[in-house]
């Protein structure tokens, strides 16, 4: 085991006096300190989902009032990402994670301790504010540390804490909830937050030669037409698969037959198609980021169109979730890298926004769902119209490729070369 008490050195000359302390190893166990940040966040953001019965009854509401918390949570990522990214642009990047994460932790403190409902709705908002800044802050350390060819494959890496959240992490708190309340459950992720805050002072080096911003560049990136257009491919793009999960559970246990007790089955099946699809994904995106947003578009749309085909025979539905899962996160680390290269000197604005762009996608995702079901359209219309949403993510890529071809801007390359990091 390598020592964990002290940040790494990475410097040419330690891997070169001590040979099996390869610098790409260290370089792991920073990125898996990242993820560790980005695992109790994808707890937090969806825990609150499978325990609204349990929230809505502890602090007597309704459990549609309830479901306002994580509207207030998603709320405080899409203010949280643009707005602390460009206020901290100066900041040192190691201690702006672990600023964030000690933010995120103090976030879901006060939301274990929320007396009533009216707190514990300003608890999730704050908690939500470094959410996005967070990600995307480590996205762009975890891509400076792998350096050109591998920084997609870091992204998804990083990524990978999201989707091992819903394995999990996401399954271990609902079950907490469950037993002990679903405030011990958001102190499991209280818990996570200070492991982070931990592994991140230990582990993470002093980033020299990341390029240093301010403001004013930062707050450049949204008037870059090219950023705007990526972020409107993920609202877009990846409404469909949010489409899909807000109404998986019933989707399955009304049209596909199968018990309830199958559908935590189901979320785990999805959860580990989220983990290959990333690693699949940043891949890919490392050999060519636009065809890898291609790819992960047009294939979550084919499994969305089937899933609402084949949901009547159950079992199979059950198991499609997995592909579902696989295809809907391809895209991600493509994104997220594409959104660096296209940014000019708001790198740290546009990876954070990108997940203002996905909550928002999560928002329409569920909002298209709920309209079609309210038409009377049955529960195999969310995945279908799903598909619909993936496609129409395709047409706006296409634009903003033409816009790309037309204007010169090149989207394959990193920006930066790789520097001495100690």
């Amino acid at each position: 085991m390598p020592d964990m008490t002290a940040a790494p050195d990475l410097s040419p000359a330690t891997a070169a006096a001590h040979p099996r302390q390869r610098p790409e190893r260290r370089v792991g166990w920073v990125i898996a300190a990242l993820a560790l940040g980005g695992f109790g966040i994808g707890t937090t953001e969806f825990v609150a989902m499978g325990l609204l019965p349990n929230i809505a009854a502890s602090l007597d509401v309704s459990e549609p009032t309830a479901g306002h918390l994580i509207s207030a949570y998603a709320l405080g990522v899409v203010v949280g990402a643009p707005v602390i990214t460009a206020v901290a642009a100066r900041v040192a990047r190691k201690q702006l994670l672990i600023w964030l994460m000690v933010a995120f932790t103090v976030g879901n403190a006060l939301s274990v301790l929320a007396p009533n409902y009216e707190t514990l709705m300003a608890a999730r908002f704050v908690a939500g504010l470094p959410h996005g800044a967070y990600f995307g802050v480590a996205a762009l350390v975890a891509a400076h540390l792998a350096g050109p060819g591998k920084r997609a494959r870091a992204v998804g890496r990083v990524m990978l804490g999201l989707s091992v959240a819903n394995v999990l992490g996401v399954p271990a708190a609902t079950w907490i909830g469950q037993a002990l309340g679903w405030r011990a459950a958001l102190g499991l992720v209280v818990v996570l937050g200070l492991a982070t805050v931990v592994a991140l002072v230990a582990l993470v080096p002093d980033l020299r030669g990341m390029p240093a911003s301010d403001m004013r560049s930062e707050l450049g990136a949204l008037r870059n037409s090219q950023v705007l257009l990526t972020l409107a491919v993920g609202m877009v793009g990846f409404g469909g698969l949010f489409a899909f999960y807000s109404y998986l559970n019933t989707a399955l246990t009304s049209v596909g037959g199968v018990s309830e007790g199958v559908v935590p089955v189901a979320l785990m099946l999805f959860g580990l198609g989220m983990v290959v699809g990333n690693t699949v994904g940043g891949r890919l995106a490392d050999r060519h980021v636009d065809v890898a947003v291609v790819v992960g578009l047009l294939t979550v749309g084919v499994s969305l169109g089937l899933f609402s085909v084949l949901l009547g025979i159950g079992w199979l539905a059950v198991l499609f979730a997995f592909i579902v899962g696989a295809t809907g996160t391809i895209a991600l680390p493509a994104l997220q890298t594409r959104l660096m290269d296209v940014a000019e000197d708001g790198q740290t604005v546009a990876a954070a926004m990108n997940h203002s762009a996905l909550n928002l996608a999560n928002a329409l995702g569920a909002w298209v769902g709920g309209l079609v079901l309210a038409h009377g359209l049955g529960y195999r219309a969310p995945a279908a119209v799903g598909a619909g949403l993936a496609a129409a993510g395709l047409v706006v890529f296409a634009v903003t490729m033409l816009a790309a071809r037309r204007s010169g801007v090149m989207t394959t390359g990193p920006r930066e070369q790789p520097v001495t990091i100690g």
